[in-house]
Order: C-alpha cells, then structure tokens, then sequence
C-alpha cells in the first residue's frame, strides 16, 4: 500500500468510532503535527480532531529532541478536551493503544518503557507526546501526539541504531500505515471511553511496563537516581527504591534501563 493511499477520507471511511477521526486534517508533508493541533484547539477544533503528516521535518520529542519522522513513518497528534483529573492517565492511554494497535495490525508484542517510549525487542518503535493548555484548573485542550516508526529501513538511518526499531524492520515485510492509523483511532477511544465511564486503565497499563523490577537511572532535571523500578502510582509517577531502602516518588525523567 503506497502512501498516497493516505487521505482524509480512507482513513475516516467507515471508521468505528463515535468521534475520534472523524476529522482529518492531513499533510504529505509537514513540520510537526502538534504545532498545527495546538493552532486547530486554539480555534476550537471538534474533539477527536486528528493531524497527520505523511512526512514531519521538525517533529520534536519529549525534553525538546529531534523526533525523526521520514516517509513511512507515522507521525499524528489528536485534540481533546478531557477534564483536568483525567491528564495524567493520558500518557498511559496513548502508550495502551499503541501496544494493542501494534499487535493486532502486525502481531508483534511490545511494551511500555515508562514513562512514554514503546519497545519492540527492547528498542524504541514509538514515542508519545502530550502536551495540554490549562488555566485556571480548566483544561483548555490536551493533544496527545504520537510517533511511530512503521516502515523505515534503519540501514538509512545508522545514527539511531542500536536505539531505536521499526515495525517493517521487525516484520521483515511493509506494514499498512493506514491499517495501523484506523486502528489507534478506534482503540485511543474505547480507552478514552473507558476512562471518561470510570474506569481504570492503570492495571493493564502497569503490567505493559518493561521497567518494573529492573534496575534503572532515571534523568529528572539536573538530578539523577539511580535503584530498583518498584511500581508505578495510579498518577503514573515511577517509584524507585534505593540500594539504602528509601523510597522516591518521580513524577517525570528519562529512564535508562540496567538489568
């Protein structure tokens, strides 16, 4: 399936959902997604508006990193409007959805790398983004962006071996972009669903986690820790034990995994 089978109307055709994807703002090609949802939720653009780019020349990770997005890689960011108690289940939502879209498109297994990598074979595939706007305890918007590197010989890219995977590189075949697009949509909202019902999605999102009962560094700021991944809170934070006993709560860093 080549790319420019890409468009607004083959990938929100018959989809089954209520409303996330039932608008698509698409671009072959395109600086970042998350810079065009912020300006559509500024506009007030309906919820469950997606941006995709076919291809993303300035997309940026967490902590202000290059994000490379090539052709044949997804890169798509989704506008909400969810209230302020359902902000920190958003990154556990989006990781959630991609681990499922993944093995039901491809059947690869992944995981979770906390607190928003996706691995296959313990290198990253994926990278989530949420970025929100809240004032004065009012959620103005919340987009959630995601990157997934689907179809992207590795051998072009040597600067983030041994880092970093691809879906068709794992396969050893293409992946159908559309097929894994269609699919996100439809499980970003069971689980947006799920939550706005009260449900919990923190059970299935904790035991996806790759980190828990290893040993890690985690980067937040300036400061480092270093101990056992010991489990996540219901707000997602890590809690890391020290070699002395003592306990910390991380809200958020970069984590490196040890054994």
């Amino acid at each position: 399936m080549g790319e420019n089978s890409l468009s607004p109307a083959s990938i929100t055709s018959d989809l089954e959902t209520q409303f996330i994807g039932h608008k698509v703002i698409y671009y072959p090609r395109l600086t970042s997604t998350m810079e065009v949802a912020r300006r559509e939720a500024r506009l007030g653009a309906v919820e469950g508006t997606v941006v995709i780019a076919g291809e993303q020349t300035a997309g940026r990770g967490r902590l202000r990193r290059v994000w490379l997005s090539p052709e044949g890689s997804l890169a798509l960011s989704i506008i909400l409007y969810p209230g302020l108690v359902y902000l920190p289940s958003l990154i556990m939502l989006a990781s959630l959805a991609v681990v499922r879209s993944i093995e039901a498109v491809t059947g690869l297994k992944s995981q979770v790398k906390w607190p928003n990598d996706v691995l296959v074979n313990g290198r990253k595939v994926c990278g989530i983004l949420i970025e929100s706007d809240v004032q004065a305890g009012t959620v103005a918007y919340a987009i959630i962006g995601i990157g997934v590197n689907v179809n992207l010989r590795l051998s072009d890219f040597p600067e983030v071996l041994p880092l970093a995977t691809s879906l068709s590189e794992e396969l050893g075949r293409d992946v159908s972009l559309l097929s894994l697009i269609r699919r996100l949509l439809v499980e970003i909202e069971g689980l947006y669903l799920t939550l706005l019902a009260g449900g919990s999605i923190y059970e299935e999102w904790r035991d996806n986690l790759v980190t828990l009962g290893r040993k890690v560094r985690v980067e937040s700021g300036k400061i480092r820790y270093e101990g056992i991944a010991e489990s996540v809170a219901r707000d997602g934070s890590l809690l890391l034990r020290h070699s002395n006993g003592n306990l910390t709560k991380i809200v958020a860093g970069d984590v490196t995994l040890g054994d």
